[in-house]
């Protein structure tokens, strides 16, 4: 270790620049897709988990218990190995002709992060005024159109900077899918490693790419705040 010498050049030039290079934008395909699903099915969970009805009601919050306390990367096993009796044939089949790794580790990503969306949601519905649904109803709203149009806009409004973390959450969680061989920002740093015996290099700048993403991503949740949460701290 004491001879080690660092080469910078092995992941800033050549095909392993490009591997790594392939390798975020896999990550941050991930990211993208499983947040905007996530987003989809953590609203829909969340207004069943205030919904009145109990079987619905009882249904969401058994998803969140078992979402959010099962670890992820079971949960990619999970639908890697088990997809096949789960989802309908039809579905599999489409699966296999695609990307099958790519869409068990979306899967995943999805269902798992959604739970902690809706937990989020449900955060921002209450803390609005309990006196905008009552007047919604009253002028004639149904439940369902009282959330839609008076109660969740403020609620996402407000539930914007957890949303982002979680985004940020899911994208350093999506390094988890390099054990199903999605070929990801990290399963490329280890590709790199595996052909050059530069590890410290390929991880370094592995670690690099995660921390620039992180922090561009927190530095417009920043800007947010200021802008449109709280404007008059604006400078």
């Amino acid at each position: 270790m004491l001879t080690y010498q660092f080469d910078w050049s092995v992941v800033t030039s050549g095909k392993y620049f490009e591997w790594l290079v392939s390798g975020f934008m896999v990550t941050l395909k991930l990211s993208v897709v499983g947040i905007i699903l996530a987003f989809i099915v953590g609203l829909l969970i969340a207004v069943m988990r205030m919904s009145h009805f109990r079987p619905v009601r009882w249904f969401a919050l058994a998803y969140l218990e078992f979402f959010r306390n099962t670890p992820l990367l079971v949960q990619i096993f999970f639908w890697y190995f088990g997809s096949y009796k789960i989802l309908p044939q039809a579905v599999n089949d489409w699966l296999n002709s695609t990307n099958f790794e790519f869409a068990a580790a979306v899967i995943a990503l999805t269902i798992y992060t959604s739970a902690f969306i809706a937990e989020d949601i449900r955060s921002g519905v209450l803390s609005i005024p309990k006196e905008q649904m009552e007047a919604a109803r009253s002028a004639g709203f149904s439940y369902l159109r009282s959330m839609q149009y008076i109660i969740l806009p403020q609620a996402v409004r407000i539930t914007v900077p957890p949303l982002v973390n979680q985004f940020l959450n899911l994208a350093k969680n999506s390094s988890l899918a390099m054990t199903i061989g999605v070929m990801e920002l990290t399963y490329q740093a280890r590709q790199v490693e595996s052909y050059t015996f530069k590890g410290f290099e390929a991880f370094t700048a592995a670690t690099i790419v995660y921390l620039v993403l992180s922090t561009s991503i927190t530095a417009l949740v920043h800007l947010y705040d200021k802008r449109v949460l709280n404007p008059s701290r604006a400078v």
